[in-house]
């Protein structure tokens, strides 16, 4: 398989990441949606990522849709969204609150690089931030409720898996989880910690700051 995006994409980073919990073996193309658009638009008419490849040459696209395929492949006993019930429900919750967070990040970014400073528009950035935010508390109050290692369940779900890419994400790009802001979210923190801290996150994150990487 060929995962086709950065790593810095939240969306992109937690198909990676999936990929090496389920121990799946990839091929990774670092190719940037700007500079290597007409690339990915081979595999991918939109032009977005993550795209993932298949051994046959097909190609899937959207997050959600590649890591359906990936539970499917290993099948329900090493799927890592819960097969059904209550605790499906309440994944698909909380990875469509910390999707929704990192979206409402991304409009933010775009924002600043790519919108002249006199052409900005604060109202909407202050929307945005207040959705991000808003987003971040509920999914820091659900990990804080179950006072646990993880967010739905006994063991890691997809849930922990998209939440500490996101957060990571935002904390990267926006400073989200530094400083003052530390004490906003202190149980997703400590999450992203336990979750960065293992080998299928690490491995991810060190490829993308690996000066070594080609594009």
């Amino acid at each position: 398989m060929i995962l086709i995006g950065m790593f810095d994409s939240p969306f992109v980073r937690r198909v990676a990441v999936t990929l090496n919990l389920l121990e799946i073996p990839f091929e990774h193309r670092n190719w940037s949606v700007g500079k290597d658009f007409e690339l990915i638009r081979r595999f991918n008419p939109l032009g977005r990522v993550p795209t993932l490849v298949l051994d046959g040459g097909d190609a899937l696209i959207e997050s959600a849709a590649i890591l359906d395929y990936l539970d499917d492949t290993v099948g329900p006993d090493r799927a890592l969204l819960p097969r059904s019930g209550k605790e499906r429900r309440e994944a698909l919750r909380i990875m469509a609150m910390a999707s929704g967070a990192a979206e409402k990040g991304v409009l933010q970014i775009y924002e600043r690089v790519f919108r002249p400073e006199e052409r900005r528009h604060e109202p909407w950035v202050n929307r945005c931030r207040g959705q991000m935010q808003g987003a971040l508390a509920e999914l820091d109050r659900v990990s804080g409720e179950r006072g646990g290692e993880w967010l739905v369940s006994d063991r890691m779900t997809q849930a922990d898996v998209t939440a500490t890419c996101v957060f990571s994400f935002l904390n990267d790009a926006l400073g989200v989880g530094n400083g003052a802001a530390t004490a906003m979210y202190p149980n997703l923190m400590a999450l992203s910690r336990r979750c960065e801290a293992l080998p299928a996150f690490r491995a991810v994150k060190e490829e993308f700051f690996s000066p070594a990487r080609t594009s």
